[in-house]
Protein backbone atom coordinates (compact mmCIF):
# COMPACT_ATOMS: atom_id res chain seq x y z
CA UNK A 1 0.00 0.00 0.00
CA UNK A 2 2.88 2.29 1.29
CA UNK A 3 4.39 1.63 -2.31
CA UNK A 4 0.87 2.80 -4.40
CA UNK A 5 0.67 5.82 -2.74
CA UNK A 6 4.78 6.73 -2.97
CA UNK A 7 3.86 5.84 -6.83
CA UNK A 8 0.64 8.09 -6.62
CA UNK A 9 2.40 11.25 -4.76
CA UNK A 10 5.61 10.69 -7.29
CA UNK A 11 3.18 10.98 -10.37
CA UNK A 12 1.29 14.15 -8.88
CA UNK A 13 4.36 15.82 -8.94
CA UNK A 14 5.35 14.93 -12.11
CA UNK A 15 2.01 15.88 -13.69
CA UNK A 16 2.44 19.05 -11.71
CA UNK A 17 6.12 20.00 -13.24
CA UNK A 18 4.81 19.37 -16.82
CA UNK A 19 3.35 22.62 -18.30
CA UNK A 20 -0.52 22.43 -19.76
CA UNK A 21 -0.02 24.66 -22.34
CA UNK A 22 2.42 26.29 -24.81
CA UNK A 23 3.68 29.58 -23.74
CA UNK A 24 1.69 33.00 -24.03
CA UNK A 25 3.18 35.82 -25.39
CA UNK A 26 3.06 39.28 -24.19
CA UNK A 27 2.81 42.14 -26.06
CA UNK A 28 6.13 43.20 -26.33
CA UNK A 29 7.18 39.78 -27.16
CA UNK A 30 5.00 40.10 -30.28
CA UNK A 31 6.78 43.84 -31.24
CA UNK A 32 9.86 42.43 -30.85
CA UNK A 33 9.04 39.78 -33.36
CA UNK A 34 8.00 42.39 -35.71
CA UNK A 35 11.23 44.04 -35.69
CA UNK A 36 12.82 41.26 -36.32
CA UNK A 37 14.01 40.13 -39.60
CA UNK A 38 12.38 36.93 -40.80
CA UNK A 39 16.00 34.69 -40.33
CA UNK A 40 16.16 36.00 -36.71
CA UNK A 41 12.60 35.54 -36.34
CA UNK A 42 12.81 31.72 -37.15
CA UNK A 43 15.82 31.18 -35.09
CA UNK A 44 13.88 32.81 -32.35
CA UNK A 45 11.22 30.19 -33.04
CA UNK A 46 13.31 27.50 -32.85
CA UNK A 47 15.13 28.50 -29.36
CA UNK A 48 11.01 28.51 -28.09
CA UNK A 49 11.03 24.75 -29.01
CA UNK A 50 7.96 26.09 -31.73
CA UNK A 51 8.33 24.07 -34.73
CA UNK A 52 7.79 24.71 -38.18
CA UNK A 53 4.19 24.57 -39.67
CA UNK A 54 3.84 26.12 -42.90
CA UNK A 55 5.35 29.21 -45.30
CA UNK A 56 3.65 30.36 -47.75
CA UNK A 57 4.46 32.88 -50.17
CA UNK A 58 2.30 35.15 -52.35
CA UNK A 59 2.88 38.35 -54.45
CA UNK A 60 4.52 40.57 -52.33
CA UNK A 61 4.31 38.77 -49.23
CA UNK A 62 5.60 35.75 -46.77
CA UNK A 63 4.47 34.43 -44.08
CA UNK A 64 6.29 31.47 -41.74
CA UNK A 65 4.22 30.13 -39.32
CA UNK A 66 5.28 27.84 -36.37
CA UNK A 67 3.63 25.74 -34.19
CA UNK A 68 3.61 25.35 -30.58
CA UNK A 69 4.83 21.76 -29.20
CA UNK A 70 1.09 20.69 -27.38
CA UNK A 71 -0.45 21.98 -30.88
CA UNK A 72 -2.39 24.06 -29.09
CA UNK A 73 -1.19 27.68 -30.69
CA UNK A 74 0.58 29.02 -33.61
CA UNK A 75 2.62 31.94 -34.75
CA UNK A 76 3.29 33.37 -37.75
CA UNK A 77 5.71 36.40 -39.28
CA UNK A 78 4.16 38.21 -42.26
CA UNK A 79 6.86 40.13 -44.38
CA UNK A 80 5.35 42.57 -47.32
CA UNK A 81 8.17 44.03 -50.27
CA UNK A 82 6.67 47.70 -48.82
CA UNK A 83 6.93 46.54 -44.99
CA UNK A 84 3.71 48.22 -44.10
CA UNK A 85 1.37 45.27 -43.29
CA UNK A 86 4.34 43.67 -42.00
CA UNK A 87 2.92 41.76 -38.92
CA UNK A 88 2.54 39.08 -36.60
CA UNK A 89 -0.26 36.37 -36.05
CA UNK A 90 -1.03 34.33 -33.52
CA UNK A 91 -3.37 31.65 -32.93
CA UNK A 92 -4.78 30.01 -29.93
CA UNK A 93 -7.65 28.32 -29.22
CA UNK A 94 -9.56 29.47 -25.71
CA UNK A 95 -11.99 31.96 -25.19
CA UNK A 96 -10.10 32.45 -21.56
CA UNK A 97 -6.59 33.64 -23.32
CA UNK A 98 -8.58 35.94 -25.73
CA UNK A 99 -10.19 37.26 -22.61
CA UNK A 100 -6.71 37.73 -20.70
CA UNK A 101 -5.55 39.61 -24.14
CA UNK A 102 -8.46 41.73 -24.29
CA UNK A 103 -8.08 43.05 -20.82
CA UNK A 104 -4.16 43.40 -21.25
CA UNK A 105 -4.95 45.33 -24.57
CA UNK A 106 -7.36 47.72 -22.76
CA UNK A 107 -5.29 48.28 -19.51
CA UNK A 108 -1.85 48.97 -21.80
CA UNK A 109 -4.28 52.09 -23.36
CA UNK A 110 -5.17 50.92 -26.53
CA UNK A 111 -9.12 52.06 -27.25
CA UNK A 112 -11.52 50.26 -29.90
CA UNK A 113 -11.48 51.82 -33.30
CA UNK A 114 -13.47 49.73 -35.74
CA UNK A 115 -15.52 46.58 -35.58
CA UNK A 116 -16.20 44.24 -38.64
CA UNK A 117 -15.30 40.88 -40.85
CA UNK A 118 -12.59 39.25 -42.44
CA UNK A 119 -12.98 37.91 -45.88
CA UNK A 120 -14.10 34.71 -43.75
CA UNK A 121 -16.72 35.90 -42.02
CA UNK A 122 -15.29 36.25 -38.87
CA UNK A 123 -15.22 39.28 -36.69
CA UNK A 124 -12.61 41.38 -35.71
CA UNK A 125 -11.95 44.47 -33.77
CA UNK A 126 -9.14 47.17 -33.98
CA UNK A 127 -7.31 48.64 -31.44
CA UNK A 128 -5.08 51.77 -31.18
CA UNK A 129 -2.93 53.41 -28.89
CA UNK A 130 -0.96 56.09 -31.01
CA UNK A 131 -0.02 54.37 -34.47
CA UNK A 132 0.41 51.04 -32.80
CA UNK A 133 -2.24 48.85 -33.54
CA UNK A 134 -3.63 45.13 -32.56
CA UNK A 135 -6.29 43.12 -34.52
CA UNK A 136 -8.32 40.34 -32.25
CA UNK A 137 -10.58 37.78 -34.34
CA UNK A 138 -12.74 35.93 -32.72
CA UNK A 139 -14.26 32.50 -34.56
CA UNK A 140 -17.76 32.03 -35.93
CA UNK A 141 -20.48 30.91 -33.16
CA UNK A 142 -20.70 27.31 -33.18
CA UNK A 143 -16.97 26.62 -35.24
CA UNK A 144 -13.84 25.58 -33.71
CA UNK A 145 -11.52 28.10 -35.60
CA UNK A 146 -8.96 29.55 -33.04
CA UNK A 147 -8.77 33.16 -31.60
CA UNK A 148 -6.56 35.41 -33.27
CA UNK A 149 -4.24 37.96 -32.70
CA UNK A 150 -2.79 39.97 -35.14
CA UNK A 151 0.03 43.25 -34.08
CA UNK A 152 0.86 45.20 -36.78
CA UNK A 153 4.21 47.02 -37.25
Amino acid sequence: MKKIISLLALLFCITLSIPLSAQTFTLEQFTAFNKLGMADFKKEMKNLNYRFYDKTEGLGFVLAEYEAPDYQSKIGKFEYKDQSDDRIEYEFKTKKEYEQYLKIIKEAGYKETEKGKIITKESYVDYYKNKEHIRLITPKAGENNPYTILVFK
